[in-house]
């Protein structure tokens, strides 16, 4: 059972950072003014969904339960946390300081993403790290 949520993991953490890529790729388009590096992280993307759900053995291991609760736990990290307080922090610069550019807010939430996911990435090795020690003293016990 370790080895399935462990994968779980893998994966999860390697879908947030194939969003968190994308999510930074935008803002990078907007701030060079060209699509290139929004079409190359769009292709990327895209490959990774088409051998997922294309390959049996990929399709297999991404319905099991265990991968689909990591991957909700990791949305939330990098997608529904980010959005609400940048929606947040983002009214409260506005109406404090100065307003902001959409390229602005893109990178407020890009920020807040990327915050979002490291967060959840050491949940993770933290998590990790406890149950290895925890299995390790149980089996020191006589």
């Amino acid at each position: 059972m370790p080895r399935v949520r462990h994968y779980a993991d893998i994966v999860a953490i390697l879908a947030g950072l194939m969003w968190i890529v994308f999510f930074w790729s935008i803002s990078i388009s907007a701030q060079i003014g060209s699509v290139e590096p929004t079409l190359a992280a769009l292709l990327a993307l895209g490959a990774m969904i088409l051998v997922s759900s294309v390959h049996r053995p990929f399709r297999i291991h991404l319905s099991r339960y265990h991968v689909r609760k990591r991957r909700t736990e990791m949305w939330m990290h990098i997608l529904a946390l980010p959005m609400a307080l940048a929606l947040l922090f983002g009214v409260f610069i506005e109406n404090m300081l100065a307003p902001m550019s959409g390229e602005q807010k893109m990178l407020l939430f890009n920020v807040l993403a990327t915050a979002g996911w490291v967060v959840y990435v050491m949940t993770l090795v933290i998590k990790f790290v406890h149950h290895l020690f925890r299995r390790r003293r149980n089996r020191a016990k006589p």
